[in-house]
């Protein structure tokens, strides 16, 4: 099993990233898929969830109209697409995986200069 994330970076306040974590070695398109973000000294929050077959979103209240959470079942992808990134949006951004146990990436860092 592997989720390798991908697409983070150094960016100005206002700008994007779109984020990549390519699943490997489950059936992806039966887990629930979540992107966390950990800043230091911070707990592990969650940022956005998408369903199985893609149907169904959540996010944070920080995120809600600036990131948008996707997934391509036939490639084994999810995606966040982050616009208008502030510099409260720094951290190591985590995928997960789930189905009754978790799976994780290694993460990516972002970092928002102001």
């Amino acid at each position: 099993v592997q989720l390798v994330e991908s697409g983070g970076g150094l960016v100005q306040a206002g700008g994007s990233l779109r984020l990549s974590c390519a699943a490997s070695g489950f059936t992806f398109s039966s887990y629930l898929m979540t992107w966390y973000r950990q800043a230091p000294g911070k707990e592990r929050d969650l940022v956005a969830r998408i369903s199985s077959a893609g149907g169904s979103t959540n996010y944070a209240d920080s995120v809600k109209g600036r990131f948008t959470i996707s997934r391509d079942n036939a490639k084994n992808r999810v995606y966040l697409q982050m616009n208008s990134l502030k510099p409260e949006d720094t951290a190591v951004y985590y995928c997960n995986a789930r189905r009754g146990f978790d799976y994780w990436g290694q993460g990516t860092q972002v970092t928002v200069s102001s």
